[in-house]
């Protein structure tokens, strides 16, 4: 079992290294037999492991090291990718992947954050933590996107913003802010995917749109479990409550009207299968711009302010 990997896989870890044990020996009596078995045995256990899961173990399954991020989703959804780059102001931001390409016949703007998945990657991704220049970067590619009449895809994926000192001098909070003033008037089709984790401003800097679901075991909060747990009771260890506490998987973001859909992810998770997830979410993504396309631009910026201007639900004292 990898050191990333989640601890309630122990056993399914143990069951995928008997079967690749298996699998390396010469066929023989009972191989074959045995590694059905155990094949079996692993689709029962998987079942019975993730329909269990607490909103702590779904948190983790949001951060699988395994789990498809938004270039996965774009070389398998689309054709004709362009990546553009760059803020016009300040520099390049991998964090923050952005182009246009052709989804299911329509040309579409894409923008999305990048964890990346070798050590030597996640830094230069910064680990899916984008800086002013990225959420710049997105903004120029989602007003490219407006002025020629292409509807904006976006794939949310990041711990949150990167919260260094450089960020800070650059206009970190601006330029999230930015964002979410210039996405809310955007008179183009905005559909949001939260693939993984949605954390806090740095998610929702590119997650205003007129659809926003999430994939089953994706998470979505103001802040992640540790660090709550960190204010809270200033101890990291009671992440698992921080997490049951703040609501932040999937179903209770539909129950809370956050979201408009969840979408079903294969037993064990988006990485158990990720072809299956990558038409899940196509199909989902195509049935949300059918529908938004018979809207016309000021209806779009009209109904995307009402949805927003509802949410949060409280009582007087």
């Amino acid at each position: 079992m990898s050191p990333s990997e989640p601890s309630f896989e122990a056993p399914l870890s143990e069951l995928r290294r008997r079967i690749e044990e298996l699998e390396a020996y010469p066929p023989g009596s009972g191989r074959s037999k045995e590694i059905d078995r155990l094949r079996s045995q692993l689709t029962k256990a998987t079942a019975d492991v993730y329909k269990t899961l607490n909103r702590w173990q779904k948190t983790q399954v949001a951060r699988h090291h395994d789990r498809p991020h938004v270039r996965d989703y774009v070389e398998a959804l689309t054709n004709n990718w362009v990546e553009l780059h760059g803020d016009r102001a300040f520099a390049d931001d991998p964090a923050i992947v952005a182009g246009f390409a052709t989804f299911r016949g329509r040309t579409v703007a894409i923008v999305g954050h990048q964890k990346g998945r070798s050590t030597k990657q996640r830094i230069h991704r910064n680990f899916g933590q984008p800086r002013p220049e990225g959420y710049r970067k997105a903004m120029r590619i989602m007003k490219l996107a407006e002025k020629f009449g292409r509807p904006v895809l976006s794939f949310v994926d990041t711990p949150g913003a990167y919260p260094g000192i450089g960020a800070e001098e650059r206009g970190q909070a601006e330029a999230i802010a930015r964002n979410l003033i210039e996405m809310a008037a955007l008179e183009t089709p905005i559909v949001v995917t939260v693939t993984g984790e949605g954390g806090s401003g740095g998610a929702l800097a590119i997650g205003v749109g007129d659809r926003v679901t999430m994939l089953e075991y994706a998470v979505y909060s103001v802040i992640s479990p540790e660090g709550c747990a960190a204010i809270l009771w200033k101890d990291q260890s009671k992440r698992r409550e921080a997490a049951e506490a703040m609501r932040i998987t999937a179903p209770d973001l539909l129950e809370l009207g956050i979201i408009d859909a969840v979408i079903p992810e294969p037993t064990g998770g988006a990485h158990a299968d990720p072809e299956a997830t990558f038409r899940s979410v196509g199909d989902v993504i195509e049935k949300a711009l059918i529908e938004l396309e018979e809207l016309t631009p000021r209806e779009l910026v009209t109904a995307r302010y009402e949805k927003f201007r509802v949410l949060g639900v409280y009582e007087e004292a």
